[in-house]
Protein backbone atom coordinates (compact mmCIF):
# COMPACT_ATOMS: atom_id res chain seq x y z
CA UNK A 1 0.00 0.00 0.00
CA UNK A 2 1.74 2.99 -1.19
CA UNK A 3 2.46 5.83 1.89
CA UNK A 4 -0.82 8.42 1.24
CA UNK A 5 1.53 11.29 2.47
CA UNK A 6 3.06 11.04 -1.03
CA UNK A 7 2.21 14.04 -3.27
CA UNK A 8 2.66 13.16 -7.81
CA UNK A 9 1.61 16.64 -9.20
CA UNK A 10 0.25 15.85 -12.45
CA UNK A 11 1.00 18.81 -15.25
CA UNK A 12 -0.85 18.97 -18.54
CA UNK A 13 -2.66 21.15 -19.96
CA UNK A 14 -5.47 18.68 -21.98
CA UNK A 15 -7.80 17.94 -18.84
CA UNK A 16 -8.82 14.70 -19.99
CA UNK A 17 -5.32 13.69 -19.24
CA UNK A 18 -5.41 14.94 -16.40
CA UNK A 19 -8.17 13.71 -14.75
CA UNK A 20 -7.45 10.11 -16.30
CA UNK A 21 -3.72 9.64 -14.22
CA UNK A 22 -5.49 11.77 -11.33
CA UNK A 23 -7.56 9.00 -11.01
CA UNK A 24 -5.42 5.85 -11.66
CA UNK A 25 -3.11 7.61 -9.11
CA UNK A 26 -5.34 8.45 -6.30
CA UNK A 27 -6.78 4.58 -6.77
CA UNK A 28 -3.16 3.64 -5.75
CA UNK A 29 -3.08 5.15 -2.80
CA UNK A 30 -1.58 8.58 -4.05
CA UNK A 31 -2.47 12.30 -3.66
CA UNK A 32 -2.46 14.52 -6.24
CA UNK A 33 -2.54 18.23 -7.73
CA UNK A 34 -2.63 19.27 -10.98
CA UNK A 35 -1.04 22.08 -12.58
CA UNK A 36 -2.15 23.57 -16.75
CA UNK A 37 0.96 24.97 -17.50
CA UNK A 38 4.71 25.12 -16.85
CA UNK A 39 4.51 28.20 -14.91
CA UNK A 40 1.90 26.31 -12.83
CA UNK A 41 3.82 23.44 -12.33
CA UNK A 42 7.57 25.16 -10.80
CA UNK A 43 4.93 27.30 -8.75
CA UNK A 44 3.09 24.26 -7.10
CA UNK A 45 6.35 22.20 -6.95
CA UNK A 46 8.07 24.96 -4.93
CA UNK A 47 4.70 25.42 -2.72
CA UNK A 48 3.69 21.61 -2.11
CA UNK A 49 6.91 19.85 -2.59
CA UNK A 50 5.20 16.82 -4.58
CA UNK A 51 7.07 13.62 -4.12
CA UNK A 52 7.14 13.32 -7.86
CA UNK A 53 6.05 15.13 -10.98
CA UNK A 54 4.45 13.93 -13.91
CA UNK A 55 5.21 16.83 -16.75
CA UNK A 56 3.98 16.95 -20.01
CA UNK A 57 6.62 17.97 -22.53
CA UNK A 58 4.16 19.88 -24.61
CA UNK A 59 2.91 22.07 -22.22
CA UNK A 60 2.12 26.38 -22.58
CA UNK A 61 4.92 28.25 -21.57
CA UNK A 62 7.84 26.69 -19.99
CA UNK A 63 7.48 23.10 -21.65
CA UNK A 64 8.33 20.09 -19.57
CA UNK A 65 12.05 19.84 -20.64
CA UNK A 66 12.79 23.66 -19.89
CA UNK A 67 10.45 22.85 -16.53
CA UNK A 68 12.43 19.40 -15.87
CA UNK A 69 15.86 21.87 -16.03
CA UNK A 70 14.94 24.42 -14.16
CA UNK A 71 13.79 21.98 -11.14
CA UNK A 72 17.26 20.32 -11.78
CA UNK A 73 19.31 23.38 -10.66
CA UNK A 74 17.91 23.65 -7.40
CA UNK A 75 15.78 20.08 -6.79
CA UNK A 76 16.17 16.12 -7.29
CA UNK A 77 12.58 15.47 -7.23
CA UNK A 78 11.93 12.90 -9.58
CA UNK A 79 10.37 13.27 -12.74
CA UNK A 80 8.60 11.55 -15.44
CA UNK A 81 8.19 12.88 -18.83
CA UNK A 82 5.15 12.35 -21.02
CA UNK A 83 5.58 12.83 -24.90
CA UNK A 84 3.42 12.39 -27.87
CA UNK A 85 6.73 12.31 -29.71
CA UNK A 86 8.57 9.19 -30.53
CA UNK A 87 11.60 10.94 -31.75
CA UNK A 88 14.47 9.39 -29.38
CA UNK A 89 16.19 12.87 -29.24
CA UNK A 90 13.46 13.83 -27.56
CA UNK A 91 13.26 10.86 -25.67
CA UNK A 92 16.93 11.51 -24.86
CA UNK A 93 17.11 14.81 -24.12
CA UNK A 94 14.73 14.65 -21.28
CA UNK A 95 16.50 11.40 -19.58
CA UNK A 96 20.03 13.73 -20.25
CA UNK A 97 17.84 17.31 -18.81
CA UNK A 98 16.97 14.97 -15.36
CA UNK A 99 13.78 13.37 -16.29
CA UNK A 100 13.74 9.99 -14.31
CA UNK A 101 11.48 8.07 -17.17
CA UNK A 102 9.09 9.13 -19.74
CA UNK A 103 6.43 7.72 -20.79
CA UNK A 104 5.12 7.81 -24.93
CA UNK A 105 1.33 9.20 -25.46
CA UNK A 106 -0.99 7.48 -25.96
CA UNK A 107 -0.12 5.49 -22.55
CA UNK A 108 -1.83 2.33 -20.15
CA UNK A 109 -2.41 4.55 -17.13
CA UNK A 110 -1.67 1.22 -15.24
CA UNK A 111 1.92 1.27 -16.98
CA UNK A 112 1.90 4.99 -15.73
CA UNK A 113 1.57 3.69 -12.38
CA UNK A 114 3.86 1.23 -12.18
CA UNK A 115 6.69 3.99 -13.35
CA UNK A 116 5.68 6.28 -10.47
CA UNK A 117 5.39 3.43 -8.04
CA UNK A 118 9.56 2.28 -9.69
CA UNK A 119 10.86 5.82 -9.72
CA UNK A 120 9.79 6.22 -5.93
CA UNK A 121 11.35 3.40 -4.61
CA UNK A 122 14.57 4.50 -6.24
CA UNK A 123 13.91 7.64 -5.36
CA UNK A 124 13.22 6.44 -1.56
CA UNK A 125 16.38 4.13 -1.58
CA UNK A 126 18.75 7.03 -2.24
CA UNK A 127 19.59 5.66 -6.07
CA UNK A 128 19.24 8.14 -8.33
CA UNK A 129 21.61 8.29 -11.62
CA UNK A 130 24.01 11.74 -10.89
CA UNK A 131 23.69 14.50 -12.95
CA UNK A 132 26.66 15.65 -14.51
CA UNK A 133 27.93 19.31 -13.69
CA UNK A 134 30.39 19.91 -16.54
CA UNK A 135 30.35 18.73 -19.85
CA UNK A 136 33.58 18.15 -21.58
CA UNK A 137 34.57 17.51 -25.87
CA UNK A 138 37.71 18.49 -27.97
CA UNK A 139 38.92 21.08 -25.41
CA UNK A 140 35.74 22.48 -24.56
CA UNK A 141 34.61 23.00 -21.07
CA UNK A 142 31.02 23.48 -19.92
CA UNK A 143 30.15 24.16 -15.78
CA UNK A 144 26.65 23.83 -16.17
CA UNK A 145 26.28 25.12 -12.20
CA UNK A 146 28.34 27.92 -12.76
CA UNK A 147 26.56 28.56 -16.49
CA UNK A 148 30.50 29.77 -17.86
CA UNK A 149 32.21 27.80 -20.63
CA UNK A 150 35.94 27.46 -21.52
CA UNK A 151 38.26 26.31 -24.71
CA UNK A 152 41.60 25.32 -23.90
CA UNK A 153 41.08 26.67 -20.15
CA UNK A 154 40.47 30.20 -21.95
CA UNK A 155 36.85 31.12 -20.39
CA UNK A 156 34.94 32.85 -23.41
CA UNK A 157 31.82 35.26 -23.10
CA UNK A 158 27.95 34.20 -23.78
CA UNK A 159 24.08 35.23 -23.76
CA UNK A 160 22.36 33.02 -21.29
CA UNK A 161 20.57 31.60 -24.76
CA UNK A 162 23.90 30.87 -26.74
CA UNK A 163 24.50 28.73 -23.60
CA UNK A 164 21.74 27.24 -23.90
CA UNK A 165 22.26 26.54 -27.20
CA UNK A 166 25.57 25.06 -27.07
CA UNK A 167 24.65 22.99 -24.08
CA UNK A 168 22.47 21.27 -26.37
CA UNK A 169 24.86 20.82 -28.90
CA UNK A 170 27.36 19.40 -26.65
CA UNK A 171 24.88 16.81 -25.23
CA UNK A 172 24.25 15.54 -28.44
CA UNK A 173 28.01 15.82 -30.35
CA UNK A 174 27.56 14.17 -33.83
CA UNK A 175 24.03 14.15 -33.56
CA UNK A 176 22.22 16.27 -36.21
CA UNK A 177 19.57 17.93 -34.30
CA UNK A 178 17.25 20.15 -37.11
CA UNK A 179 15.73 23.50 -36.40
CA UNK A 180 12.41 23.15 -34.71
CA UNK A 181 14.15 20.77 -32.50
CA UNK A 182 16.26 23.22 -31.45
CA UNK A 183 13.61 25.80 -30.64
CA UNK A 184 11.75 23.55 -28.69
CA UNK A 185 15.33 22.42 -26.34
CA UNK A 186 16.81 26.00 -26.02
CA UNK A 187 13.54 27.97 -26.34
CA UNK A 188 10.82 26.12 -25.35
CA UNK A 189 8.50 26.53 -27.76
CA UNK A 190 8.10 26.76 -31.63
CA UNK A 191 6.92 30.01 -31.61
CA UNK A 192 9.62 31.65 -32.67
CA UNK A 193 11.09 31.71 -36.24
CA UNK A 194 13.63 29.25 -37.51
CA UNK A 195 15.48 32.27 -38.29
CA UNK A 196 16.61 32.54 -34.20
CA UNK A 197 18.39 29.75 -34.75
CA UNK A 198 20.26 30.25 -37.76
CA UNK A 199 21.65 33.89 -35.91
CA UNK A 200 22.44 32.24 -32.51
CA UNK A 201 24.21 29.56 -34.47
CA UNK A 202 26.15 32.25 -36.38
CA UNK A 203 27.25 33.74 -33.35
CA UNK A 204 28.50 30.51 -31.77
CA UNK A 205 30.34 29.97 -34.63
CA UNK A 206 32.14 33.00 -34.56
CA UNK A 207 32.86 32.48 -30.83
CA UNK A 208 34.09 28.94 -31.64
CA UNK A 209 36.53 29.42 -34.86
CA UNK A 210 39.85 28.30 -35.01
CA UNK A 211 38.65 25.39 -32.02
CA UNK A 212 38.63 21.78 -32.55
CA UNK A 213 34.74 22.01 -31.64
CA UNK A 214 32.55 23.37 -35.00
CA UNK A 215 28.95 23.76 -35.45
CA UNK A 216 28.60 21.98 -38.95
CA UNK A 217 25.42 22.95 -41.39
CA UNK A 218 23.78 19.38 -42.64
CA UNK A 219 21.95 21.12 -45.61
CA UNK A 220 18.20 20.34 -45.85
CA UNK A 221 18.41 19.03 -41.95
CA UNK A 222 19.88 20.95 -39.49
CA UNK A 223 23.14 21.22 -37.10
CA UNK A 224 25.25 18.96 -35.50
CA UNK A 225 28.34 19.96 -33.12
CA UNK A 226 31.40 18.04 -34.47
CA UNK A 227 34.69 17.46 -33.00
CA UNK A 228 38.33 17.30 -34.77
CA UNK A 229 40.24 14.54 -34.22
Amino acid sequence: MTDESELILVADDDEHIVELVSMYLTHAGYRVEAAIDGDEALKKTKELKPALLVLDIMMPGPDGLQVCRALRRRSSVPVILLTARTSDIDKIAGLRFGADDYVTKPFNPDELVARVDAVLRRANSGVREPQPERLELGGLDIDLTGRTAALDGEAFALTPKEFDLLTTFARFPNVVLDREQLLDLVWGTSFYALRTVDVHVARLREKLKASPVQIETVWGTGYRLAVEE
